[in-house]
């Protein structure tokens, strides 16, 4: 059955890109790259289709994946509500910290909806995977939250957000004592999906950050103890303290692995 978890989901990235993105080449999915040409902006919208036909397959083989309906829910809705800020999003607010001050002032924004909206989807996972008391509730909650806009973050140049969810990825199933088997679907989906995302030739968008991002923060809770929890949310606060006062960019930019790692994989991008 091992092999069911690694072909499956990649045959299924495969069609479910055929399908897919022929639709979002319209005008109201494309938008500039850094670069100032118009590509579709959600090409992350073939990581829930693929994962959900995927996991109905492993179903009809017998295998179950832990908390699959929960996962399925929750990783729809804020990859909806991703698509939604890339494709109606004002790009002249910037920053968490921006959102949340335009809600203050009664001007809401697609970025506060989905701030809101990933808060309350956190807050539901938690709620259903793991313990119930109100600490780790809450310790839950932020984890889950912080992590998807963490994702979203990063997502400033080709193939940066996905090499982040791999390497943490990785240092997750290396370390942890669990291996959250949706994880390992998704990281094959992506595989299939990123030679796009390094070409050029689509933006990931928060579409597909977003999705990323609360992939990690389930797995967190699912793979750590409260005391490693309390460490990933303790550098989850710095990093958004960090990417709130200075470019993420800009760091990596100065950094000579970092950069390195940055652009591999880009020569062919347009």
């Amino acid at each position: 059955m091992f092999w069911t978890k690694i072909l499956i989901p990649l045959i299924m990235t495969v069609i479910t890109k055929k399908l897919f993105y022929s639709i979002i080449n319209k005008p109201l999915c494309l938008k500039e790259n850094y670069k100032k040409v118009m590509i579709p902006v959600c090409g992350g919208i073939v990581f829930v289709p693929a994962l959900f036909v995927s996991i109905v397959l492993l179903n009809l083989f017998g295998v179950r994946i832990e908390y699959q309906e929960v996962i399925l829910l929750s990783l729809s809705l804020i990859s909806f509500v991703g698509f939604i800020d890339d494709v109606l999003g004002d790009r002249s607010v910037r920053g968490l910290k921006g959102h949340i001050t335009m809600l203050l002032k009664g001007k809401p924004t697609t970025g506060s909806l989905k701030a809101l909206s990933g808060i309350l989807i956190a807050f539901y996972v938690s709620f259903n995977v793991g313990k119930n008391n109100i600490e780790e509730l809450i310790i839950n909650t932020l984890i889950i939250a912080l992590f998807t806009n963490f994702l979203n973050l990063v997502d400033l140049r080709p193939g940066r957000c996905g090499k982040t969810f791999l390497v943490i990825s990785l240092i997750f199933l290396i370390i942890g004592k669990t291996h959250p088997h949706f994880l390992v679907l998704l990281t094959m989906i992506l595989l299939v999906y990123f030679p796009e995302d390094l070409k050029t030739n689509v933006m990931m968008g928060d579409t597909g950050s977003n999705v990323l991002g609360m992939s990690l923060g389930i797995s967190s809770i699912l793979i750590f103890d409260l005391y490693g929890r309390l460490i990933i949310l303790a550098l989850l606060i710095l990093l958004h303290i960090f990417t709130e006062k200075y470019s993420l960019t800009a760091l990596i930019e100065k950094n000579k692995v970092l950069n390195y790692l940055d652009m591999l994989g880009r020569k062919g991008e347009r």
